[in-house]
């Protein structure tokens, strides 16, 4: 009893201390004048005016005149960028790794593709607000745990509820490939017998569910609803059913070069659509993943090379080697659960991309056109364009550049509370050096 109450006293100290509120619909136009507008998928707009309303970029033009309904704000100096979109993250689906009781990316077993992630998504995470502030807005919410953990969701960063949050639902259908390397070393239990074996279990696995599921899908398309399935109504392979028909996409965690192989010619195989995420070794393969036109979600920017023989810089450059070779890729955090609190740095993970050869639009296509695409929502976010949802950030400077201050942002025409856990403590302990005296006049 005492760990219980110790936890939730431990959950309720770290996570209370802000108040953000959602935001209402957009209720007139906004009129944004005079700013430099990045539209992703064209030029860069300088002195260019942005009018939105009811949630939908309206117009980008220069020098549009003021109607007498209109909210006019002057952006002159500053700069427009549409929102950020975290391919992969357990973003709401955690708050604190160490309290069991803000998990929730993980059900019991090893098969639940009937999971959603968005009914499980936690508008009032105290991360969500942090993540936004620096212009991550969307973000493809993914179960993690057993072989097909779930499906993901991809939610907007701001709503009272996870319905009000939801942008699309599904946006695939998770599989954690197995390990196709037999390890060896005196820390490994295991015999290269055994690991095989515990291997082809889980392809067979594998295999066997998406037969089966792909029986189901062929026995409903012949008969009609009522006909009763001859082992019965099955949720789980229901909720298949677009998957091993081709109509969406599963997403494949795969790092190293014989799972990314494997993979491929699984999918192949199955006449499924899939997209690698992680991708470590993508760049050892981009033949092959080109040839079928696979995208990566790559995960690893900010990591240590995985072979002693490796370049140090191996990871940062793999977004340059994907780029060069002419395979669709977006960049992402690592997906980690412990990673999730860090989901901010995401612009960094570009930065550092574009540091190391990616040019530097491509980096920004990389966290938001690129990511768009391949979650299927590019008519709708990803860049500055008419007609596309008002889902952008204000920034005084580069937001690839870590000095860089997120003003404002507005998700569906909605303006956000900009407020945040680090900020409200970044003013809590100004004020205890304030008031200690070690703060000087200027920096009051």
């Amino acid at each position: 009893m005492k760990r219980i109450v110790s936890a939730a006293l431990l959950f309720t100290t770290l996570v209370s201390g802000s108040d953000q509120i959602p935001a209402p619909p957009q209720s007139h136009p906004i009129l944004l004048k005079g700013g430099t507008l990045h539209t992703v998928s064209g030029d860069v707009l300088k002195n260019t005016d942005l009018l939105f309303e009811k949630g939908k970029i309206i117009r980008i033009e220069r020098n549009i005149r003021r109607e007498p309904d209109m909210e006019v704000i002057s952006v002159r100096g500053k700069h427009i960028y549409p929102g950020f979109i975290a391919a992969t993250t357990s973003l709401g689906l955690v708050e604190i790794n160490a309290v069991r009781a803000t998990r929730d990316y993980a059900e019991v077993g090893d098969i639940n593709p009937n999971v959603r992630a968005n009914v499980s998504y936690n508008p009032d995470s105290e991360l969500i607000p942090v993540a936004r502030s620096n212009g991550v807005l969307l973000a493809n919410v993914t179960p993690l745990s057993g072989i097909i953990p779930g499906q993901a969701s991809l939610m907007m960063l701001d709503g009272w509820t996870w319905e009000d949050a939801t942008l699309k639902h599904p946006t695939g259908l998770l599989l954690n490939w197995p390990n196709m390397r037999i390890r060896s070393g005196p820390q490994i239990k295991k015999s290269a017998a055994e690991q095989r074996k515990e291997r082809q279990k889980k392809l067979q696995v594998i295999d066997d569910l998406f037969a089966k599921a792909r029986a189901y899908a062929k026995y409903h398309g012949v008969n009609p609803k009522p006909v009763r399935y001859p082992e019965g109504h099955d949720l789980r392979l229901e909720s298949m059913i677009p998957y091993v028909n081709g109509e969406k996409p599963i997403f494949v965690q795969a790092n190293e070069v014989q799972q990314i192989e494997a993979t491929v010619h699984w999918a192949d195989r199955r006449k499924v659509t899939i997209i690698i995420v992680g991708g470590r070794d993508a760049w050892r393969v981009t033949d092959l993943l080109k040839k079928y036109n696979i995208p990566v979600i790559y995960q690893s920017v900010l990591a240590l090379p995985t072979r002693r023989f490796e370049d140090y810089d191996q990871a940062y450059k793999t977004p340059r080697l994907l780029y060069e070779a002419g395979v669709p890729f977006c960049i992402s955090g690592t997906g980690s659960s412990f990673a999730t609190a860090n989901l901010r740095n995401l612009p960094y993970h570009a930065a550092m991309a574009a540091s190391f050869g990616l040019p530097k639009e491509e980096a920004l296509r990389s966290i938001t056109l690129y990511p768009a695409e391949i979650l299927g929502v590019s008519d709708r976010v990803g860049s500055l364009e008419p007609g596309k949802d008002a889902t952008f950030f204000i920034a005084d400077g580069d937001p690839l550049d870590i000095r860089t201050q997120v003003e404002q942002c507005y998700i569906q025409g909605k303006k956000i509370d900009m407020s945040d856990r680090h900020k409200m403590l970044y003013r809590k302990y100004r004020q205890k050096y304030k008031q200690s005296g070690r703060l000087k006049p200027s920096q009051h």
